[in-house]
């Protein structure tokens, strides 16, 4: 599973809560990207929080590395221990946030091919103007409200095409959490 949105809609906080609540009976397991390995850890210092935005081309490229990292350390590994995993960003936020950038989106998916599919993957909708005001810490190059506008965009065209499911976000955290929970409830009956 997967948690996406706009910097400060609360993904991060959500994906937490979303672990809680499986419990320790699913064996689930929080993880996020960019990852904790070397190319997660270049992004965080000198993508997100350098002085100006790299090319589009450039950023797809490290987040797919980051990312094939990211599944061989973290992800495979816990999936065949059984457990589920819950991701605080996923392949959609390459696409939401290269996408507005500019780049092709077939492009962005085809680097990204080896990226294994989430049985789940949510959209926590909240708008630009909200998510801004929410920043208090410093923001990182892609968090202005134009970037987050056309973010949001990109990631409703994937609400729309059936990738994500949408998640209203401007409510209390714990109706968030029982809106996702509810989704995933219906997917573990259906399944």
């Amino acid at each position: 599973m997967c948690i996406e949105g706009l910097d400060g809609c609360g993904k991060t906080t959500q994906a937490k809560l979303l672990v809680r609540r499986l419990g320790k009976k699913s064996d689930a397991v929080y993880t996020a990207e960019p990852s904790r390995g070397e190319i997660g850890l270049f992004i965080k210092k000198h993508c997100l929080h350098g002085r100006e935005r790299l090319s589009p081309v450039t950023e797809a490229l490290l987040f797919a590395a980051d990312r094939y990292e990211h599944l061989r350390t973290e992800i495979i590994p816990a999936l065949k221990k059984g457990r589920i995993v819950v991701s605080d960003r996923y392949v959609y936020s390459s696409l939401a946030y290269q996408g507005a950038a500019g780049l092709d989106l077939d492009w962005i998916e085809k680097v990204n091919s080896h990226a294994i599919r989430p049985d789940l993957a949510f959209f926590i909708d909240v708008p630009a103007e909200t998510v801004i005001g929410r920043l208090k810490r410093v923001k990182s190059v892609m968090e202005n409200l134009e970037t987050q506008r056309k973010v949001r965009e990109v990631y409703l065209k994937f609400v729309e095409r059936g990738d994500l499911t949408r998640i209203e976000g401007n409510q209390p955290k714990g109706d968030v959490a029982d809106a996702i929970m509810a989704v995933v409830k219906r997917f573990v009956k259906e399944g």
